[in-house]
């Protein structure tokens, strides 16, 4: 038996480099965050709040009936969350009606339908089912039908998207046991074969969702020092399911680990280009990612109806819970944020199906504030049934209580702020963006590696551009602009206000942390919040005020409680932006990494006792 040898870590600055190519190094539309974040509200982008067309609605209704129908009256899923499998009777309706090629274009059998009308459908399943959610999303938003409709050649569009509209499973493998955000470490390779007719693929992979049904998957691996995607058969040599994977929700998500042992891949298998693999896995995400906020805001109105229901038929001294303030407060809060969560899916989908403006960010910023938003109105959810919020659906049905699976929606809920990115790699990837209108002007001028020229030449850029940026951030520009938005006029003229202050901030942390500013991850943290929350007071506003032209009026008042909550928490952010305590908590906890403070876990199984 030989040992493995593996290969050494990759250093900050090759991981750096990597990530870099990757990026979508140029912007040719515009971009509501990227703007914002410069410290302009371009208004222009979300307002009036796109709609779909009458013909794109029309055409998603019958699919999206029988979808709730199917789901309604035929998913048991509590029967799923037991037995911790998906029933082939389940699958297979699901792609006789064509949920697994909603996106596919007609021409190769799919049904065709929009971003918009996809998240919808979604959304729908999340209301009912977590690893529903799951096996569509995994094989439409990052399988192998999105990264051939994007960078596919004819050929492979011909070949794979009719076997996926009927209904193939796909999956995506990038993941792998010391690879998560960090791609630059990746150890799959594929190797060219003499002939060059193909390559040999070698490695494994960790959490790849589907993998373990899948019939056709996105590989990526390391092609010399580039990366590149191929399109494997799961039926192939050399292709192994080692384990199917088990997690604290989604019982039934169909995750394993998947080794591949010299698979032979044909040259004309490889995606787009040798080389282009990250890259189109970021640019894949662009419209992936929006899986999740959708799923996030159904799980959030379920969560709601369940609340407000409980709230109004609990009696606790003398009367509904609803009406006691502790819980009221919760409720209010509920269906305030329920309503941006909308807004801000909604909104993105929408952008994404325009296709006039760059979504990346857009993404990114729905994906991170939904997720984190869906957590605490399922938390919150949780108290307001107190123990038949802790209790399975299950048992409460034995007892003859109404079986609201809110136990399993908190279990299932929880993935998302980790699936498809991190809310701390979305943040810094929001980040890296937001800083780049500077970086392009004054990069070279913090980089200790730039020679003195370049430094030269950086400042003389740097003085002209900031001369003309910096003191227009000091201009009040909104006192007599929003008028049409009535009583949410106040909180739109705060949004210009405070996105330029989020631009002036943004500025005075390169100027005082230098190069070291990625280093001061919390800093950068709460900056990228205060534009979350800026965008998600826009989204509503622009919803509500949509809304209310149309006949409903309540949504105004929803979204104003909405922007009064956002605006504490957004001047709570600005108080905080410099972390007066990130120094000295940053030095506790390397001196508990270090094994420094032991002491402090004195009185559990296994540790030493108190010094």
């Amino acid at each position: 038996m030989t040992d493995t040898i593996t290969p050494p870590a990759p250093t900050v600055d090759e991981a750096r480099a990597v990530a870099e190519a990757a990026r979508e190094s140029e912007w040719t539309a515009p971009s509501f965050l990227r703007e914002l974040f410069a410290g302009r509200l371009p208004l222009a982008l979300v307002y009036p709040f796109p709609a779909p067309t009458a013909e794109e609605v029309e055409r998603a209704a019958p699919f999206l009936a029988e979808l709730e129908a199917f789901l309604r009256d035929e998913v048991d899923s509590d029967a799923i969350d037991r037995e911790g499998k998906l029933p082939e009777q389940v699958i297979r309706r699901l792609q006789e009606m064509g949920a697994l090629g909603i996106k596919v274009d007609p021409e190769y059998g799919g049904l065709g339908l929009s971003q918009l009308m996809y998240t919808r459908a979604i959304g729908m399943v999340t209301s009912q089912d977590g690893s529903l959610t799951a096996l569509l999303s995994a094989s439409q938003s990052i399988g192998v039908a999105v990264p051939l409709k994007l960078f596919g050649t004819a050929e492979q569009k011909q070949r794979y998207l009719p076997r996926l509209a009927k209904g193939a499973i796909s999956a995506f493998a990038l993941t792998e046991v010391g690879v998560g955000s960090d791609p630059a470490g990746l150890t799959t390779t594929a190797v060219k074969s003499e002939d060059g007719s193909h390559w040999i693929l070698n490695g494994e992979k960790l959490w790849c969702t589907n993998g373990t049904i899948a019939e056709v998957m996105v590989v990526m691996a390391k092609t010399g020092k580039r990366i590149t995607a191929f399109v494997v058969e799961a039926n192939w040599p050399g292709v192994e399911v080692v384990h199917r994977l088990n997690f604290m929700g989604l019982n039934a998500i169909e995750n394993g680990v998947l080794r591949f042992t010299n698979v032979k891949v044909p040259t004309e298998n490889v995606i787009w280009g040798e080389g282009k693999g990250l890259k189109l896995a970021l640019m894949t995400l662009n419209t992936g990612r929006l899986t999740l906020p959708a799923s996030g805001t159904a799980g959030a109105k379920r969560a709601l109806k369940i609340s407000r229901t409980w709230a109004a038929e609990r009696v606790q001294w003398g009367k509904p819970i609803g009406k006691h303030d502790a819980v009221a407060q919760m409720i209010g809060k509920m269906a305030a944020d329920s309503f941006a969560m909308d807004a801000v899916s909604e909104l993105a989908s929408l952008l994404a199906d325009r296709g006039d403006t760059d979504i990346r960010l857009e993404a990114a910023m729905a994906k991170l504030w939904n997720s984190e938003m869906s957590h605490r109105i399922t938390d919150d959810c949780l108290q307001i049934k107190g123990g038949r919020g802790y209790e399975t659906a299950d048992s409460l049905r034995m007892r003859g209580e109404r079986p609201d699976p809110v136990e399993r929606m908190y279990r299932d809920s929880r993935i998302n702020r980790i699936f498809e990115g991190s809310s701390e790699i979305m943040r810094l990837f929001i980040a890296r963006e937001a800083v780049d209108t500077h970086l392009a002007v004054a990069g070279d001028l913090i980089d200790p590696k730039t020679s003195m020229g370049k430094k030269l030449k950086a400042f003389a850029r740097s003085a002209v551009f900031y001369v003309g940026w910096y003191p227009r951030l000091w201009m009040a520009t909104e006192w007599f602009r929003f008028g049409q938005f009535g009583p949410l006029a106040t909180h739109l003229r705060f949004v210009g206000r405070r996105s330029r202050k989020l631009a002036r901030t943004l500025f005075h942390a390169m100027v005082r942390f230098g190069p070291k500013l990625e280093q001061r991850q919390s800093v950068l943290f709460r900056l990228v919040d205060v534009g979350a929350e800026l965008f998600a007071m826009t989204a509503a506003i622009s919803r509500a005020k949509t809304m209310a032209v149309a006949g409903n009026a309540d949504a105004m008042a929803v979204a104003d409680v909405f922007c009064r909550h956002a605006r504490t928490r957004v001047d709570n952010l600005f108080q905080e932006a410099f972390g007066p305590n990130d120094v000295a908590t940053y030095q506790l906890a390397q001196r508990v990494v270090r094994g420094e403070s032991t002491w402090l876990e004195a009185g559990i199984v296994g540790a030493k006792s108190a010094g």
